[in-house]
């Protein structure tokens, strides 16, 4: 039926549910609290959100504050019109409240209602919007631009009628046109009703930012690899090093997985990059991934990429690390973590060279050289269930073990002097290089951390040291004692300028085996030489059991049962 505005209800009971208390500085219309505010604040916001997120988020956003706000106005026209006007009057509400709090003016131009046979139509002209007018600031747009006003008719008919319905704009001043109009249907008669229905859904932009970060992680890593290329090779003449990276470069021409065992620290993604620079693939992407770092239940996820609403939080399609790794290389760091289920999906993957999304009903297919890497006993870890055989034998068909830093005795000073350049230049700092003291603790310290805890001892070091000035033992390991450093027996000078102390004639302190030696030879039992030691221990500590538990390195517990079992009293 053809409409005018003099087809509206009374809007009186609309306008008694607004209320204004200035001295609470509340505003509320029924049981909502409102905001008064500027429309140039409006629209200043707009055009930020624009400029921030692009035109197309933009628009999703305000289209879903429109359909909320919709949604909650068409709760308040059913507690206000519910008992005494019709649905169709109820239905009018909605206008009257866009009216009402200054949005815009909308005279009904048709209106079909008839949802017992799934009848729905209506049109509006839209008079004064005030997104139409905020748009027009920016020039003639190409699209309609009255976003919230069209997401809140569609979420106050939607709310109201218990159907899906969209509106859509088919004129907007903001284009040029000499009015806004709109047209509202079921949302199945629209044949564009999926995409509108994306718009009305969350599209959080930190999964993109997300995916976009990983991205750009790969590619500046790509680039200061390309950039410069022998600040990120391995550095060594050590005769096991040399022949270990020997092992690792015939195998870099071919597509074989291979396998690094080492210590943790030792540099296996370094090495794991050389093998990529050195293969067919080195043009492609290097992508890694260390398996211990993520949470079981998304690994899989990282892996192979994940389908929109597979689980609550994925918001947005996204790929994984074999799709971003497609034509290059992934690097798997601590393998050994992986749960069971991805194993078995790697294993798949590697035998098949496809792979399927989590939540995703299709194959991809992909074409990755696998290196992968881990600190740990792999066979054992088979031999304990822990780890799939097939697997293992899968990505076994090459290894190479990386020696620890201590059995790289003469590489530690090469690769200390090239940390040390790196931490310079990334601190701006000029220091006078190690002294010698540092240079030979560092030569006898067995680094049980490896190639990094060296890295980040020289990076401590170059903080703690002033420009021109030496690196120090004590700059580089605090007040920490390397065991392995004699100093005991050092010689000195006296006050006669005589050498003292450090008699290469000294007795040495006896071995362990030549303090028993003695006990054997006596015919002493273990039991009493356990007793002596607790009867020893006991009258040193001056009946203290703690201190002379802790002397003989026992619980409290099992020292007091042998004092009982001795007879001695505590």
């Amino acid at each position: 039926m053809r409409l005018s505005s003099s087809d509206y209800p009374s809007a009186r009971d609309l306008m008694d549910a607004l209320r204004f208390l200035p001295e609470q500085g509340q505003v509320w219309l029924g049981e909502q609290r409102m905001l008064v505010m500027p429309v140039a604040a409006s629209s200043f916001f707009r055009n930020e959100l624009i400029k921030t997120l692009g035109v197309e988020r933009a628009k999703g956003l305000f289209m879903r504050l429109g359909y909320y706000s919709g949604s909650m106005d068409a709760e308040l026209s059913e507690s206000l019109r519910g008992q005494t006007l019709s649905l169709e009057e109820q239905f009018f509400a909605g206008p009257q409240l866009h009216a009402l709090k200054g949005h815009v003016k909308a005279v009904p131009v048709n209106l079909e209602l008839d949802l017992a046979n799934d009848r729905f139509y209506s049109e509006f002209i839209w008079e004064g919007s005030f997104e139409a007018d905020a748009a027009r600031q920016r020039g003639i747009q190409d699209e309609p631009a009255c976003w919230t006003l069209l997401g809140y008719a569609s979420g106050y008919a939607t709310q109201l009628l218990g159907r899906e319905v969209q509106y859509r704009e088919v004129a907007c001043r903001a284009c040029g046109h000499d009015e806004c109009h709109i047209v509202g249907r079921l949302a199945g008669e629209w044949s564009d009703y999926q995409a509108f229905a994306d718009m009305l859904r969350e599209a959080p932009l930190i999964d993109e930012l997300y995916e976009l970060q990983d991205r750009i992680a790969t590619l500046e890593s790509n680039l200061a690899r390309s950039h410069d290329q022998e600040s990120w090779g391995p550095i060594g003449t050590a005769p096991a090093f040399r022949e270990m990276l020997s092992m690792l470069d015939s195998a870099a021409p071919s597509e074989v997985p291979v396998l690094l065992l080492g210590e943790t620290g030792t540099g296996k993604e370094i090495l794991a990059r050389r093998l990529h620079d050195h293969s067919p693939r080195a043009d492609g992407p290097f992508v890694a991934m260390n398996c211990a770092a993520i949470p079981p239940e998304l690994i899989e996820s990282e892996l192979f990429g994940v389908e929109k609403g597979a689980f609550t939080g994925a918001n947005q399609s996204r790929m994984g690390r074999f799709e971003r790794a497609n034509g290059g290389t992934l690097f798997l760091d601590e393998l050994a973590e992986l749960p069971p289920r991805a194993q078995a999906a790697l294993l798949r993957t590697l035998q098949e060279h496809q792979i399927e999304r989590v939540g995703g009903e299709s194959v991809r297919n992909v074409n990755v050289r696998i290196v992968a890497a881990t600190h740990t006993d792999l066979p054992d870890r088979v031999a304990q269930g822990q780890f799939r055989e097939d697997l293992f034998y899968r990505l076994n068909a090459f290894t190479v073990t990386v020696p620890p830093l201590r059995e790289r005795v003469d590489d530690i000073l090469p690769l200390a002097q090239h940390f040390l350049q790196q931490a310079e230049q990334h601190y701006q700092r000029r220091t006078q290089g190690f002294s010698d003291q540092a240079r030979s603790t560092m030569q006898q310290y067995h680094w049980p951390g490896n190639v990094r805890e060296l890295k980040n001892t020289i990076e401590r070091g170059v903080i703690l040291t002033a420009d021109s000035k030496h690196i120090t033992e004590k700059t580089l390991f605090g007040a920490y004692r390397v065991p392995t450093v004699e100093r005991d027996h050092a010689q000195g000078l006296d006050n006669a300028g005589m050498l003292t102390g450090g008699d290469s004639t000294a007795t040495p302190e006896p071995t362990a085996e030549e303090r028993i030696q003695p006990l054997l030879d006596a015919g002493m039992t273990l039991e009493e030489v356990e007793q002596k030691l607790i009867e020893t221990a006991h009258a040193e500590a001056n009946g203290n059991v703690t201190a002379a538990a802790r002397r003989l390195g026992m619980t409290r517990a099992a020292y007091a049962y042998r004092l009982k079992k001795y007879g001695i009293r505590s």
